[in-house]
């Protein structure tokens, strides 16, 4: 573990936009005079597990007001400085995508703008007490969810955490979530979701996802590749692209509400990882 304080300015914009000021700052600003919108970026201070772990580099602060910029699409770069316990310092280069959205109906969402995590990987690993790692971001923490893209309301000041993670330059995929108790009668919104907190993809051709006791099984189509800081969900009845659009596509239970076990597995059948919950499907006639 190692302790880190973090700062950072927004380098440049690709392309150049007009008009803009704060370029080289924590606070960048477009858009029309005394109408500007801005992206603000706070650093902190954390103790960082060296392990993929996810921990908060930041708070990601949109300032939206309608104004025009041209072009209405663009990237804005941050550079995050981390500074470790020994005083040695890191600069970590990220992008963002922007959509200045028109303003047309004076209503949300449809007037949001969207900010899209574009570059999540740092290019160059980062030596900490020797050691090389990969400096990942794995999205914007709004609620208690880390998503990729930002929803920023018309007119608002809106606040997400920035979650980074220092990990090996290796896939390491794990099961990070497990809804098994969804809102819907029908159960349709229960998921798994996995993770990969590793610094390299992983291809899960041949990967499936297992619920016990209920026997239900989802393997992942061939080609599916996991990047790193990503999160795929499977859920039992529901498509949601922005987490890759799996189902078990189930009108049955997949996940019982007294208990189970999620399995992730290889393709070559090695149990990669587990997660039990309650009675872990043992009050069940038949073993997990």
């Amino acid at each position: 573990m190692t302790t880190v304080v973090t700062s950072g300015v927004f380098s440049s914009t690709n392309p150049a936009i007009s008009p803009v000021n704060g370029v080289g700052t924590d606070y960048i600003q477009w858009g029309s005079a005394g109408s500007q919108s801005g992206y603000q970026f706070r650093g902190d201070a954390a103790d960082v597990q060296l392990d993929g772990t996810e921990f908060v580099v930041g708070t990601f602060i949109h300032r939206n007001k309608p104004t025009n910029v041209s072009p209405s699409q663009f990237d804005v770069q941050l550079t995050i400085n981390v500074m470790f316990e020994d005083g040695s310092t890191t600069d970590l280069n990220f992008s963002f995508h922007h959509n200045e959205t028109p303003n047309s109906t004076g209503t949300s969402p449809a007037d949001d703008d969207l900010v899209d995590l574009q570059t999540f990987i740092h290019p160059q690993p980062v030596t900490v007490a020797g050691k090389q790692y990969r400096a990942v971001l794995s999205g914007f923490k709004r609620n208690g969810q880390i998503v990729r893209q930002f929803r920023s309301p018309e007119g608002g000041i809106n606040f997400a955490e920035v979650v980074c993670m220092f990990t090996l330059d290796e896939p390491d995929v794990i099961i990070s979530d497990l809804r098994y108790q969804g809102t819907s009668a029908d159960q349709a919104d229960e998921y798994v979701e996995i993770f990969n907190q590793g610094g390299a993809p992983q291809d899960l051709t041949g990967w499936k996802v297992e619920a016990k006791p209920t026997g239900h099984s989802f393997p992942f189509p061939p080609g599916t590749v996991i990047q790193p800081g990503q999160r795929y969900r499977v859920y039992t009845n529901e498509n949601h692209p922005q987490y890759g659009g799996f189902s078990f596509s189930s009108s049955n239970e997949v996940w019982r509400d007294q208990g189970g076990i999620a399995r992730l597995v290889a393709d070559d059948g090695f149990v990669v990882d587990q997660s039990p919950y309650l009675d872990k499907g043992f009050n069940k006639t038949g073993t997990p």
